[in-house]
């Protein structure tokens, strides 16, 4: 049969091989039609991507293969979405973008050129030698890295990153988190910048000569008793042995340590398939290992990405620039000479109209996309604004946040927040409140669309009015204002169903409870 392209998706051959799919010559997605499809009438209908959808306007040439090029399924000119414009999946600085491994949009080096290779190298082996040197972990080149040196002698032309992993002496999840953030501290005072992903995994933040910024994770390995685990998700059997003492490879002309063992450990990885390629690749987690390393070392990133894409893609465009009716109606409930934090600050249009007006203002969120829009807007207007990540569902990050605003009075407000947190973070957003405007009498104002969530609300879902109600009076908190009725989403569009909140935190009244 032949492949059909459309706006829908692919419609493909049934079948469990990758398949690969470029426009106008360059890879943008892989896919495996059994896995990512759904029969239809012709074949199998592979839907496009969501991260690729906002692209997908205008005129290009689309070609779906085989993983070798050698088979090609399809080539041809076809329009898409209603733009009359090229076809093009880039960045703002028109770099060339593909789906990775994990769904999300990157650079990956089949648009590497030579020079910012040799860059990715060159850092990767520094980060190896800081590791060991100053961190106090040797640390191995692991995944796609050590996959592409094994199999094909070179990086693997989809990747877009370079994983490093290190071998923990201990057995203890609370041990390995005190050693991940004794690393962190360790490498920054190297001059790392890094972003913490877990309590055993961090991303050290390489910037390269063509503008971009190149990740190298660096993951936790340990055992637990007779079971391997790996971050991200890998758990299973793989001896301590297979790992040290440590070999070595070249790649591209460096020399990198890598697992005693590396096919027993790219075998572990990708199953007993991995000399074959296939760039459609998806991990199989044994689902016990993954809720064993939630629990133990992670649980507040679970929908980062997907934040930053929006911020960093085409979508954000649609979110006004103005300020919203719920910013207006707060403006004059904020106290005097109070300075006001957006909690959950998105593109920062409300925390820039709070600083346009004089009051000082800061402007916090756990995306690093939202903070570099804030950034990039604040500096165009000539507005001072304080500008960084809170990380609610990370207890420390909560806490440092709260001992900061402890002693400085702020109002805090959040618009659209409360709904795009879980049980856990949500109950650190009362933490957060009850540190921060206890001492100093300051309000929260909270805007939320209310009722029961369901499958189909997306990153900003409904919650009940009661479980925010119990959780402020919970956490000490007083509820002064409530009220429910039609509003706006996050967008400006209409909702049938918002509350508006504002609740203090009033110190216990010592001399009552004598």
């Amino acid at each position: 049969m032949t492949v059909a392209v459309s706006d829908d998706g692919l419609l493909v051959p049934p079948g469990g091989s990758p398949l690969v799919v470029e426009i106008d010559g360059h890879y943008v997605w892989s896919l495996t039609p059994a896995r990512d499809g759904a029969p239809a009438a012709g074949g199998v209908l592979v839907p496009w991507p969501g991260v690729l959808r906002p692209y997908l306007s205008g005129r290009g040439r689309v070609r779906v293969t085989d993983p070798t090029g050698s088979a090609v399924l399809y080539d041809d000119e076809v329009g898409l979405g209603g733009g009359d414009g090229s076809l093009a999946v880039v960045d703002r600085a028109g770099h060339r973008l593909s789906v990775d491994k994990v769904g999300h949009l990157a650079r990956s080096f089949a648009d590497t050129d030579e020079q910012v290779r040799e860059e990715i190298l060159a850092g990767t082996r520094r980060a190896i030698d800081d590791l060991r040197e100053h961190a106090g972990v040797a640390a191995y080149l692991n995944y796609g890295a050590l996959l592409g040196a094994v199999r094909e002698g070179r990086m693997l032309a989809h990747d877009s990153d370079t994983d490093l992993c290190y071998l923990s002496a201990h057995t203890s999840p609370a041990d390995i988190v005190a050693e991940s953030y004794r690393i962190t501290r360790a490498m920054r005072a190297q001059g790392w910048r890094l972003l913490r992903m877990s309590g055993g995994d961090v991303k050290l933040l390489l910037p390269l000569s063509d503008g971009r910024v190149c990740h190298i994770d660096v993951f936790a390995a340990f055992h637990v008793g007779e079971t391997f685990f790996q971050l991200g998700n890998r758990s299973g059997d793989l001896p301590r042995s297979a790992i040290e003492p440590f070999s070595t490879i070249e790649l591209h002309g460096h020399e990198f340590p890598v697992p005693r063992d590396p096919e027993a450990m790219l075998a572990f990885l990708y199953g007993p398939q991995w000399r074959t390629p296939d760039p459609s690749f998806r991990y199989a987690d044994p689902p016990a290992g993954v809720r064993r390393l939630d629990g133990w070392l992670r649980g507040f990133r679970t929908e980062m990405g997907r934040w930053t894409e929006l911020y960093n893609g085409p979508r954000r465009s649609a979110v006004p620039a103005g300020p919203s009716a719920f910013a207006e109606w707060v403006a004059p409930q904020l106290g005097d000479g109070r300075a006001v934090l957006d909690v959950g600050a998105g593109t920062g249009r409300d925390a820039l109209w709070f600083a346009r007006s004089g009051r000082r203002t800061g402007a916090v969120d756990f995306s690093r996309g939202s903070l570099g829009v804030v950034r990039r807007r604040a500096g165009r207007q000539g507005l001072d604004i304080d500008v960084d990540q809170l990380i609610l569902g990370e207890l420390r990050s909560t806490l440092a946040h709260g001992t900061r605003l402890a002693r400085d009075p702020h109002d805090l407000y959040a618009r659209h927040l409360v709904g795009c947190l879980d049980a856990a973070a949500l109950d650190q957003l009362w933490l957060l409140a009850r540190m921060a405007l206890r001492p100093g009498g300051g309000r929260l104002f909270l805007e939320l669309a209310v009722g029961e969530p369901s499958p189909g609300d997306g990153l900003v879902r409904r919650t009940p009015v009661e479980v925010v109600r119990r959780g402020i009076e919970s956490s000490g908190g007083v509820v002064e204002h409530l009220t429910v009725g039609p509003g706006e989403d996050m967008f400006d569009l209409p909702d049938p169903a918002v509350c508006r909140i504002r609740a203090a935190w009033p110190a216990p009244d010592h001399q009552e409870k004598r």
